[in-house]
């Protein structure tokens, strides 16, 4: 049987599912459906995000940090480091570099 899976998993998305010992926690399916729920919800998130910033004049970073408090709602169907990544993965997508390796909450690791 082949694999016909043909979407490139990055490396950051796989640590979410990967333990000490580099092995995945959960099956690749698993990980595979997760991934893509995750990366569609980054992508729907764009056009928001966008809005929000250039429509009202929301900080970049304050976007950010409210998405990622809206994708720690329990409704939101994600995890805590599920969570983390989208919002990283939306920076990345928007263009905001110097935000796309945050903490998540939009504010720059200190």
């Amino acid at each position: 049987m082949s694999d016909e899976y043909q979407i490139d998993i990055p490396p950051s998305f796989f640590a979410l599912y990967t333990d000490a010992r580099q092995r995945l926690t959960e099956p690749l399916r698993v990980v595979r459906a997760r991934y893509d729920v995750c990366e569609d919800l980054a992508n729907h998130l764009v056009e928001y995000a966008t809005q929000v910033h250039r429509g009202i004049g929301v900080a970049e970073d304050e976007v950010l940090r409210r998405c990622h408090a809206g994708l720690m709602s329990p409704d939101a169907g994600v995890s805590t480091t599920e969570a983390v990544w989208i919002v990283r993965r939306l920076a990345e997508l928007l263009g905001w570099e110097a935000l796309a390796h945050a903490d998540g909450r939009g504010a720059a690791s200190q």
